[in-house]
C-alpha cells in the first residue's frame, strides 16, 4: 500500500520550483503525492499548521514535516 505525501506551498517561485523537483524525485511506487496550494486552499492552512508546517514549501511524509528552502512563513498565509 502506498503512503500519502502532501506537498504544501503558496505558489511563489521558490514553491513552484520545489514542487516540480519533489514530483520528479518522489518514488511514485511508494507515495501518492497530493499538492496543496495554500494560497488557493486557505481552508487547509489549519491542517498544515496542526501537522507541524511552519513555512512553505514543505513536504509531509509519514506524518513528518520536511521544510524545503523558505518561501513564506505559514503565519503569513493566515
Amino acid at each position: 500500500m502506498k503512503s500519502k505525501a502532501i506537498f504544501y506551498h503558496a505558489g511563489c517561485p521558490v514553491c513552484v520550483e520545489a514542487e516540480q523537483n519533489v514530483a520528479l524525485a518522489l518514488d511514485s511506487d511508494r507515495f501518492n503525492l497530493e499538492v496543496v496550494h495554500l494560497g488557493e486552499q486557505k481552508s487547509r492552512i489549519s491542517e498544515a499548521d496542526k501537522s507541524g508546517v511552519k513555512s512553505v514549501p514543505a513536504l509531509l511524509l509519514d506524518n513528518k514535516v520536511f521544510h524545503i528552502n523558505f518561501g513564506a512563513a505559514l503565519n503569513d498565509l493566515k
